[in-house]
Protein backbone atom coordinates (compact mmCIF):
# COMPACT_ATOMS: atom_id res chain seq x y z
CA UNK A 1 0.00 0.00 0.00
CA UNK A 2 0.85 3.91 -0.62
CA UNK A 3 1.66 6.01 2.09
CA UNK A 4 -0.77 9.06 2.90
CA UNK A 5 2.14 11.25 2.25
CA UNK A 6 2.53 9.18 -1.28
CA UNK A 7 -1.02 9.90 -1.80
CA UNK A 8 -0.96 13.41 -0.89
CA UNK A 9 1.74 14.46 -3.25
CA UNK A 10 0.00 12.22 -6.05
CA UNK A 11 -2.65 14.09 -5.63
CA UNK A 12 -1.15 17.48 -5.71
CA UNK A 13 1.10 17.06 -8.96
CA UNK A 14 -1.20 15.53 -11.13
CA UNK A 15 -4.41 16.79 -13.46
CA UNK A 16 -7.65 15.44 -12.45
CA UNK A 17 -7.48 13.23 -15.81
CA UNK A 18 -3.54 11.86 -15.00
CA UNK A 19 -5.36 11.38 -11.14
CA UNK A 20 -7.84 9.40 -12.40
CA UNK A 21 -5.89 7.24 -14.48
CA UNK A 22 -3.19 6.35 -11.77
CA UNK A 23 -6.45 5.22 -8.93
CA UNK A 24 -7.81 3.06 -11.64
CA UNK A 25 -4.53 1.29 -12.93
CA UNK A 26 -3.34 1.02 -9.57
CA UNK A 27 -6.80 -0.41 -8.43
CA UNK A 28 -6.86 -2.91 -11.67
CA UNK A 29 -3.65 -4.95 -10.08
CA UNK A 30 -5.84 -5.15 -6.58
CA UNK A 31 -7.63 -8.26 -5.79
CA UNK A 32 -9.43 -6.63 -3.05
CA UNK A 33 -12.87 -5.52 -4.16
CA UNK A 34 -15.94 -7.28 -4.74
CA UNK A 35 -18.00 -7.89 -8.02
CA UNK A 36 -21.34 -7.75 -9.12
CA UNK A 37 -22.63 -11.72 -8.76
CA UNK A 38 -26.12 -12.95 -9.06
CA UNK A 39 -28.27 -13.68 -6.23
CA UNK A 40 -27.14 -10.05 -4.19
CA UNK A 41 -30.41 -9.53 -1.73
CA UNK A 42 -31.02 -5.92 -1.87
CA UNK A 43 -32.18 -4.00 1.39
CA UNK A 44 -33.39 -0.94 1.54
CA UNK A 45 -32.19 1.83 2.77
CA UNK A 46 -29.30 0.55 3.07
CA UNK A 47 -28.83 0.04 -0.52
CA UNK A 48 -29.57 3.68 -1.51
CA UNK A 49 -26.07 4.48 0.38
CA UNK A 50 -22.37 3.68 -0.37
CA UNK A 51 -20.82 0.25 -1.19
CA UNK A 52 -17.45 0.71 -0.58
CA UNK A 53 -16.44 -3.39 -1.14
CA UNK A 54 -17.08 -1.95 -4.59
CA UNK A 55 -14.30 -0.27 -6.68
CA UNK A 56 -16.96 2.00 -8.44
CA UNK A 57 -19.91 3.77 -7.62
CA UNK A 58 -22.32 6.33 -9.03
CA UNK A 59 -26.17 8.18 -8.19
CA UNK A 60 -27.49 9.81 -11.20
CA UNK A 61 -30.38 12.12 -11.34
CA UNK A 62 -32.25 13.46 -14.19
CA UNK A 63 -35.90 15.07 -14.61
CA UNK A 64 -37.68 17.43 -16.61
CA UNK A 65 -39.69 20.24 -14.79
CA UNK A 66 -41.63 23.38 -16.22
CA UNK A 67 -42.83 26.59 -14.24
CA UNK A 68 -46.43 27.76 -13.89
CA UNK A 69 -46.03 29.92 -17.33
CA UNK A 70 -44.53 26.61 -19.05
CA UNK A 71 -40.91 27.43 -19.07
CA UNK A 72 -39.38 23.89 -19.44
CA UNK A 73 -36.05 22.92 -17.87
CA UNK A 74 -34.17 19.99 -17.54
CA UNK A 75 -31.59 18.92 -14.98
CA UNK A 76 -28.35 16.39 -13.91
CA UNK A 77 -26.73 15.94 -10.37
CA UNK A 78 -24.64 12.77 -10.10
CA UNK A 79 -22.44 11.42 -7.75
CA UNK A 80 -19.23 9.69 -8.21
CA UNK A 81 -17.54 7.38 -5.61
CA UNK A 82 -14.47 5.88 -7.03
CA UNK A 83 -12.06 3.60 -4.45
CA UNK A 84 -8.22 4.59 -4.11
CA UNK A 85 -7.97 2.45 -1.14
CA UNK A 86 -4.59 2.75 -0.52
CA UNK A 87 -4.52 2.28 2.98
CA UNK A 88 -6.41 2.65 6.33
CA UNK A 89 -7.21 6.50 6.70
CA UNK A 90 -5.31 7.96 9.63
CA UNK A 91 -6.11 11.56 8.97
CA UNK A 92 -9.03 13.94 7.75
CA UNK A 93 -6.95 14.80 4.75
CA UNK A 94 -5.93 11.23 4.11
CA UNK A 95 -7.80 9.88 0.39
CA UNK A 96 -9.61 6.86 0.34
CA UNK A 97 -12.10 7.85 -2.10
CA UNK A 98 -12.12 9.96 -4.58
CA UNK A 99 -15.58 11.63 -4.91
CA UNK A 100 -16.51 13.47 -8.58
CA UNK A 101 -19.80 15.30 -9.20
CA UNK A 102 -21.68 16.69 -12.16
CA UNK A 103 -24.15 18.97 -12.29
CA UNK A 104 -26.12 20.72 -15.47
CA UNK A 105 -29.32 22.75 -16.01
CA UNK A 106 -30.90 22.88 -19.64
CA UNK A 107 -33.02 25.99 -20.21
CA UNK A 108 -34.71 24.26 -23.31
CA UNK A 109 -36.48 27.41 -23.48
CA UNK A 110 -33.90 29.44 -23.21
CA UNK A 111 -31.79 27.39 -25.50
CA UNK A 112 -28.99 27.70 -23.03
CA UNK A 113 -27.20 24.76 -21.29
CA UNK A 114 -24.77 24.64 -18.17
CA UNK A 115 -22.62 22.30 -16.76
CA UNK A 116 -19.59 21.74 -14.13
CA UNK A 117 -18.26 19.30 -12.32
CA UNK A 118 -16.08 19.16 -9.26
CA UNK A 119 -13.37 16.77 -7.26
CA UNK A 120 -12.68 16.09 -3.47
CA UNK A 121 -11.69 13.38 -1.48
CA UNK A 122 -13.63 13.55 2.06
CA UNK A 123 -11.61 15.41 4.12
CA UNK A 124 -12.99 17.02 7.27
CA UNK A 125 -16.79 16.24 5.93
CA UNK A 126 -16.56 18.15 2.09
CA UNK A 127 -17.67 14.75 0.40
CA UNK A 128 -19.06 11.77 1.04
CA UNK A 129 -22.31 9.55 1.74
CA UNK A 130 -23.45 8.21 4.90
CA UNK A 131 -26.18 5.66 5.69
CA UNK A 132 -26.73 7.07 9.35
CA UNK A 133 -27.20 10.41 7.91
CA UNK A 134 -29.21 9.57 5.38
CA UNK A 135 -27.51 11.93 2.85
CA UNK A 136 -25.01 11.57 -0.38
CA UNK A 137 -23.06 15.34 -0.95
CA UNK A 138 -19.83 16.86 -2.43
CA UNK A 139 -19.62 19.91 -0.42
CA UNK A 140 -23.32 22.15 -1.41
CA UNK A 141 -24.27 19.94 -3.55
CA UNK A 142 -26.25 17.08 -1.72
CA UNK A 143 -29.18 14.88 -1.27
CA UNK A 144 -30.74 14.61 1.81
CA UNK A 145 -33.05 11.34 2.42
CA UNK A 146 -36.15 11.11 4.79
CA UNK A 147 -37.90 8.13 4.66
CA UNK A 148 -38.63 7.98 0.96
CA UNK A 149 -38.92 11.69 0.27
CA UNK A 150 -35.72 13.37 -0.76
CA UNK A 151 -34.25 16.65 -0.94
CA UNK A 152 -31.84 18.17 -3.64
CA UNK A 153 -29.51 21.04 -3.30
CA UNK A 154 -27.30 22.05 -6.09
CA UNK A 155 -25.69 25.79 -6.01
CA UNK A 156 -23.38 27.25 -8.70
CA UNK A 157 -22.56 30.89 -9.39
CA UNK A 158 -24.92 31.20 -12.22
CA UNK A 159 -27.37 28.89 -10.95
CA UNK A 160 -29.40 26.77 -7.94
CA UNK A 161 -31.47 23.88 -7.70
CA UNK A 162 -33.63 23.55 -4.60
CA UNK A 163 -35.46 20.44 -5.14
CA UNK A 164 -38.05 18.02 -3.03
CA UNK A 165 -38.47 14.44 -4.59
CA UNK A 166 -40.74 11.82 -3.56
CA UNK A 167 -40.73 8.22 -5.24
CA UNK A 168 -44.22 7.01 -6.79
CA UNK A 169 -43.21 3.69 -7.07
CA UNK A 170 -40.83 1.07 -5.21
CA UNK A 171 -37.13 0.68 -6.55
CA UNK A 172 -36.57 -0.96 -9.30
CA UNK A 173 -33.80 -3.91 -9.54
CA UNK A 174 -32.48 -3.45 -13.15
CA UNK A 175 -31.29 -6.59 -14.76
CA UNK A 176 -31.88 -10.60 -13.96
CA UNK A 177 -30.89 -12.62 -10.83
CA UNK A 178 -29.43 -9.16 -9.12
CA UNK A 179 -27.43 -8.00 -11.36
CA UNK A 180 -27.21 -5.81 -15.31
CA UNK A 181 -24.71 -7.94 -17.26
CA UNK A 182 -22.27 -5.68 -19.48
CA UNK A 183 -20.24 -7.75 -20.88
CA UNK A 184 -19.57 -12.00 -21.20
CA UNK A 185 -18.11 -13.13 -17.68
CA UNK A 186 -18.58 -13.22 -13.98
CA UNK A 187 -18.44 -10.27 -12.41
CA UNK A 188 -18.43 -8.03 -15.59
CA UNK A 189 -22.14 -6.32 -14.22
CA UNK A 190 -23.66 -3.90 -11.94
CA UNK A 191 -26.24 -3.84 -9.21
CA UNK A 192 -28.71 -1.35 -10.76
CA UNK A 193 -31.13 0.55 -8.36
CA UNK A 194 -33.59 2.82 -10.44
CA UNK A 195 -36.57 4.96 -8.91
CA UNK A 196 -38.32 5.70 -12.02
CA UNK A 197 -40.76 8.03 -11.27
CA UNK A 198 -40.14 10.84 -8.74
CA UNK A 199 -42.79 13.72 -8.34
CA UNK A 200 -40.68 16.55 -8.28
CA UNK A 201 -41.59 19.91 -6.98
CA UNK A 202 -39.02 23.17 -6.36
CA UNK A 203 -37.03 26.59 -7.15
CA UNK A 204 -34.91 27.06 -9.76
CA UNK A 205 -32.88 30.38 -9.20
CA UNK A 206 -31.41 31.67 -12.48
CA UNK A 207 -30.05 34.73 -13.24
CA UNK A 208 -31.20 35.30 -9.63
CA UNK A 209 -34.72 34.99 -10.48
CA UNK A 210 -36.56 32.24 -8.60
CA UNK A 211 -38.89 29.95 -10.82
CA UNK A 212 -41.12 27.80 -9.21
CA UNK A 213 -41.36 24.57 -10.73
CA UNK A 214 -42.73 20.70 -10.85
CA UNK A 215 -42.60 17.72 -12.91
CA UNK A 216 -40.77 14.37 -12.95
CA UNK A 217 -37.35 13.02 -11.94
CA UNK A 218 -35.68 9.34 -12.07
CA UNK A 219 -32.70 8.21 -9.76
CA UNK A 220 -30.44 5.72 -11.17
CA UNK A 221 -27.80 3.73 -8.61
CA UNK A 222 -25.12 1.41 -9.60
CA UNK A 223 -21.70 0.16 -7.80
CA UNK A 224 -19.65 -2.80 -9.23
CA UNK A 225 -15.93 -3.27 -10.19
CA UNK A 226 -15.74 -4.56 -13.99
CA UNK A 227 -14.48 -2.53 -17.25
CA UNK A 228 -15.85 -2.11 -20.92
CA UNK A 229 -14.74 -5.08 -23.52
CA UNK A 230 -11.93 -3.84 -25.68
CA UNK A 231 -14.46 -4.38 -28.16
CA UNK A 232 -16.74 -2.07 -26.64
CA UNK A 233 -16.45 1.50 -27.24
CA UNK A 234 -19.56 3.42 -26.03
CA UNK A 235 -22.83 3.46 -25.10
CA UNK A 236 -26.69 4.86 -25.22
CA UNK A 237 -29.04 5.12 -22.61
CA UNK A 238 -32.87 6.69 -22.31
CA UNK A 239 -35.10 6.82 -19.42
CA UNK A 240 -38.35 7.68 -21.09
CA UNK A 241 -41.35 8.27 -18.36
CA UNK A 242 -44.66 8.18 -19.99
CA UNK A 243 -47.97 10.12 -19.66
CA UNK A 244 -49.79 6.57 -18.83
CA UNK A 245 -47.65 6.47 -15.50
CA UNK A 246 -45.45 3.62 -17.18
CA UNK A 247 -41.82 3.78 -17.89
CA UNK A 248 -38.73 2.42 -19.96
CA UNK A 249 -35.35 2.40 -19.46
CA UNK A 250 -33.14 0.60 -22.72
CA UNK A 251 -29.20 0.65 -23.21
CA UNK A 252 -27.11 -0.46 -26.12
CA UNK A 253 -23.34 -0.62 -26.31
CA UNK A 254 -21.87 -0.06 -29.51
CA UNK A 255 -18.92 -2.31 -30.64
CA UNK A 256 -15.94 -1.72 -32.95
CA UNK A 257 -17.80 -3.50 -35.83
CA UNK A 258 -20.15 -1.10 -35.56
CA UNK A 259 -22.56 -3.84 -33.97
CA UNK A 260 -24.66 -3.74 -31.20
CA UNK A 261 -23.82 -5.60 -28.66
CA UNK A 262 -25.66 -8.70 -27.20
CA UNK A 263 -25.46 -7.37 -23.82
CA UNK A 264 -27.56 -4.65 -24.19
CA UNK A 265 -31.09 -4.33 -22.26
CA UNK A 266 -34.32 -2.61 -21.07
CA UNK A 267 -36.66 -2.57 -18.55
CA UNK A 268 -40.48 -1.88 -18.56
CA UNK A 269 -42.09 -0.73 -15.51
CA UNK A 270 -45.91 -0.69 -15.63
CA UNK A 271 -48.08 1.79 -13.60
CA UNK A 272 -48.08 -0.08 -10.38
CA UNK A 273 -44.21 -0.44 -10.45
CA UNK A 274 -43.92 -4.22 -11.69
CA UNK A 275 -41.49 -4.28 -13.54
CA UNK A 276 -40.30 -6.68 -16.92
CA UNK A 277 -36.77 -7.45 -18.08
CA UNK A 278 -36.26 -7.06 -21.81
CA UNK A 279 -33.56 -8.70 -23.76
CA UNK A 280 -31.85 -7.07 -26.74
CA UNK A 281 -34.18 -8.42 -29.23
CA UNK A 282 -36.99 -7.84 -27.77
CA UNK A 283 -36.63 -4.22 -28.53
CA UNK A 284 -35.10 -1.64 -31.15
CA UNK A 285 -33.04 1.83 -30.62
CA UNK A 286 -32.52 2.81 -34.06
CA UNK A 287 -30.52 6.61 -34.91
CA UNK A 288 -32.56 8.29 -37.21
CA UNK A 289 -31.68 11.47 -39.53
CA UNK A 290 -30.49 14.05 -37.68
CA UNK A 291 -27.57 15.10 -35.81
CA UNK A 292 -25.51 17.64 -33.69
CA UNK A 293 -21.53 18.06 -33.93
CA UNK A 294 -20.04 19.48 -31.09
CA UNK A 295 -17.99 23.12 -31.84
CA UNK A 296 -15.75 21.72 -29.04
CA UNK A 297 -14.81 17.87 -29.21
CA UNK A 298 -16.35 17.58 -32.63
CA UNK A 299 -18.19 14.37 -31.99
CA UNK A 300 -21.71 13.91 -33.95
CA UNK A 301 -24.64 12.62 -31.79
CA UNK A 302 -27.47 11.18 -33.21
CA UNK A 303 -30.37 13.19 -31.45
CA UNK A 304 -33.22 11.93 -33.41
CA UNK A 305 -34.20 7.93 -32.51
CA UNK A 306 -36.73 5.80 -32.84
CA UNK A 307 -37.60 3.06 -30.13
CA UNK A 308 -39.70 -0.41 -30.55
CA UNK A 309 -40.97 -2.75 -28.18
CA UNK A 310 -43.28 -4.84 -29.86
CA UNK A 311 -44.23 -6.69 -26.38
CA UNK A 312 -46.19 -3.64 -24.52
CA UNK A 313 -46.51 -2.01 -28.42
CA UNK A 314 -44.66 0.58 -27.98
CA UNK A 315 -43.42 2.46 -30.92
CA UNK A 316 -41.82 5.92 -30.19
CA UNK A 317 -39.79 9.10 -31.25
CA UNK A 318 -37.12 10.49 -29.23
CA UNK A 319 -36.19 14.51 -30.16
CA UNK A 320 -34.91 17.07 -28.12
CA UNK A 321 -35.26 21.07 -28.65
CA UNK A 322 -31.79 21.60 -26.99
CA UNK A 323 -29.20 19.61 -29.11
CA UNK A 324 -26.29 21.22 -27.59
CA UNK A 325 -26.25 19.45 -24.61
CA UNK A 326 -22.65 17.74 -24.27
CA UNK A 327 -20.41 17.72 -21.30
CA UNK A 328 -16.93 18.87 -22.44
CA UNK A 329 -14.79 16.50 -20.83
CA UNK A 330 -11.04 15.58 -20.76
CA UNK A 331 -7.53 17.15 -20.17
CA UNK A 332 -7.88 20.06 -22.32
CA UNK A 333 -10.93 21.02 -20.19
CA UNK A 334 -9.48 20.30 -17.19
CA UNK A 335 -12.27 17.28 -15.87
CA UNK A 336 -11.95 13.65 -14.61
CA UNK A 337 -14.60 12.29 -17.23
CA UNK A 338 -14.68 11.65 -21.14
CA UNK A 339 -16.86 13.86 -23.04
CA UNK A 340 -20.76 12.55 -23.34
CA UNK A 341 -24.03 13.76 -24.26
CA UNK A 342 -26.66 13.78 -21.63
CA UNK A 343 -29.73 16.14 -22.01
CA UNK A 344 -33.67 16.21 -22.08
CA UNK A 345 -35.51 14.41 -24.57
CA UNK A 346 -39.33 14.32 -25.45
CA UNK A 347 -41.19 10.94 -26.72
CA UNK A 348 -44.27 11.08 -29.15
CA UNK A 349 -45.65 7.82 -30.88
CA UNK A 350 -48.31 4.86 -29.69
CA UNK A 351 -48.82 2.10 -27.29
CA UNK A 352 -51.19 -0.46 -28.71
CA UNK A 353 -52.27 2.33 -31.65
CA UNK A 354 -53.30 5.09 -28.97
CA UNK A 355 -51.20 7.78 -28.99
CA UNK A 356 -48.90 8.46 -26.07
CA UNK A 357 -46.03 11.18 -25.02
CA UNK A 358 -43.61 11.65 -22.43
CA UNK A 359 -40.35 13.04 -21.58
CA UNK A 360 -36.94 11.91 -20.30
CA UNK A 361 -33.67 11.59 -20.52
CA UNK A 362 -30.84 11.23 -23.04
CA UNK A 363 -27.06 9.70 -22.70
CA UNK A 364 -24.45 9.04 -25.57
CA UNK A 365 -21.06 8.12 -25.23
CA UNK A 366 -18.25 7.17 -26.41
CA UNK A 367 -18.83 9.49 -29.83
CA UNK A 368 -15.57 11.46 -29.25
CA UNK A 369 -13.21 8.82 -28.75
CA UNK A 370 -14.18 4.92 -27.81
CA UNK A 371 -13.77 3.99 -24.52
CA UNK A 372 -10.77 1.92 -23.79
CA UNK A 373 -9.83 2.79 -20.34
CA UNK A 374 -8.17 -0.49 -18.98
CA UNK A 375 -7.56 -2.52 -22.07
CA UNK A 376 -4.33 -3.21 -21.48
CA UNK A 377 -5.33 -4.87 -18.52
CA UNK A 378 -6.18 -8.51 -18.19
CA UNK A 379 -9.81 -9.59 -18.68
CA UNK A 380 -10.28 -10.70 -14.71
CA UNK A 381 -13.30 -9.82 -12.81
CA UNK A 382 -10.83 -8.06 -9.90
CA UNK A 383 -8.81 -6.41 -11.95
CA UNK A 384 -11.09 -4.03 -14.13
CA UNK A 385 -12.53 -0.74 -13.97
CA UNK A 386 -15.02 1.52 -16.11
CA UNK A 387 -14.85 5.40 -16.71
CA UNK A 388 -16.92 7.05 -14.49
CA UNK A 389 -20.08 8.09 -16.98
CA UNK A 390 -23.34 5.81 -17.13
CA UNK A 391 -23.75 2.04 -17.72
Amino acid sequence: MRSSATARAVFASLTALQLFFTLVTRAQTDSQYAVALPGYLYEFPRDYFDHPEYQTEWWYYTGNVASSDGHRFGFELTFFRQSANWEAKKSAWDMRDLYLAHLALSDLDGEHFYHTERTNRAGPGIAGISAKDARIWNSNWQIQWNGDQQTLQAIDPRFDLQFTLKSEKPPVIQGENGISQKAAGAGHASHYISLTRLATNGTITLGGKPIQVSGLAWMDHEFFTHQLERDQIGWDWFSVQLADDTELMLFRIRRKNGLVDPFSAATFVDANGRSTHLRSTEFSLTPEDGTWTSPVTKAMYPVHWKIAVPKFGLDLEVKTTLPSQELVGGPSNGTLTPSYWEGSVSYAGTRAGTKIRGAGYLEMTGYDRPFEMGAEQEDSPQSSQRAPSKK
